[in-house]
């Protein structure tokens, strides 16, 4: 029995010609061959299907209905989506969430590099850097949330107490909107950057010494070798990495929930906390998986978007 495989032909025409008995025995010997290979990766692949794909496709399910954990589900088409586009919490979440990316951005992409650089340029004590940046990564994320509430406190707390020694004034970081958000910033960028620079110090290590020491030779300065030769050797580890922290930031959920449950005012809710306000608190579940659909659908499409720009810039070099 002969199948059939596509080939190109004439430009976009795409025709199906038969596969002959010999490409067939082929690509049975082929997978016999990986056999051993695809059932080490089937665990793996099972894993992932059952912890990651199932809850996404039960989530888009479960954004169509009205989830009672009495009752059985209803289907309500569209309705839990009117439902959360006329709350008005939900586009504060969004607002908030957009504006903690940006903050997040400004501080938490841009400082990891810079403290890679500067530890690249270290010809001592190296390894004892890395070790204090990376140590907030491997405190648990409660040990963060005590030790930050303890700064911010207004009353003892460590930051004030410094402002004070400096003649500054004191402020409620944590209890005033307008400050809130910031200091959860300030949080998520200390608690997350180790790990970051710890990838950007393994990919500045994969950067040819040769072209250092030519540009040495041609008289390049400091400067001129970081601009010309370090960050577009690091580039390709930039773009994945400014993808992946936009995509973490937007789904910011511990730093507003354990620190400030949303307020003051609603300056810090996000939309992982609406979501999870949604479902534990109003035991909606279908609009929380609405929510969540909506967020899954805008990071995918951002996703896309961001990867056919940097793929074509990165052809057009």
């Amino acid at each position: 029995m002969s199948s059939s495989v596509p080939t190109q032909e004439h430009g976009s025409i795409t025709k199906y010609t038969a596969r002959t008995p010999q490409e067939a025995h082929d690509w049975y010997h082929t997978f016999r061959r990986n056999l051993s290979g695809y059932l080490f990766l089937l665990p793996a692949l099972l894993v992932f299907a059952i912890f990651v794909w199932y809850p996404i496709i039960l989530g888009f399910i479960m954004s169509f209905q009205s989830i009672d954990l009495i009752n059985p589900s209803l289907w309500v088409g569209l309705a839990n989506y009117r439902h959360v586009f006329s709350d008005p919490l939900f586009a504060i979440a969004w607002r908030n969430t957009l504006v903690f990316s940006i903050y997040a951005l400004l501080s938490g992409y841009a400082v990891p590099i810079i403290l890679a650089l500067l530890i690249n340029e270290m010809r001592h004590a190296r390894g004892f850097f890395r070790l204090i940046f990376y140590i907030p990564v491997m405190l648990p994320p409660i040990v963060t949330v005590f030790l930050w509430r303890w700064i911010y406190n207004p009353d003892d707390g460590l930051l004030n107490a410094l402002l004070n020694l400096l003649h500054v004034a004191s402020g409620s970081w944590l209890e005033t909107p307008a400050t809130a958000l910031p200091a959860l910033v300030v949080v998520a960028t200390w608690s997350a950057a180790g790990s970051t620079i710890l990838i950007y110090l393994a990919a500045l290590q994969g950067v040819p010494a040769s072209l250092y020491e030519a540009a040495e030779i041609d008289g390049a300065n400091l400067w001129q070798r970081l601009w010309h030769i370090t960050l577009p050797s690091i580039r390709p580890i930039m773009l994945l990495m400014l993808i992946l922290q936009i995509i973490n930031t937007m789904q910011v959920f511990i730093e507003p929930f354990t620190m400030t449950n949303g307020g003051p005012q609603n300056s810090t809710m996000s939309i992982l906390l609406l979501i999870y306000n949604y479902a534990f608190q109003q035991a909606d579940f279908g609009g929380a998986s609405a929510i969540g659909v909506i967020l899954f659908l805008a990071l995918a499409a951002f996703t896309l978007l961001y990867m056919r720009l940097t793929s074509k810039s990165m052809q057009g070099e």
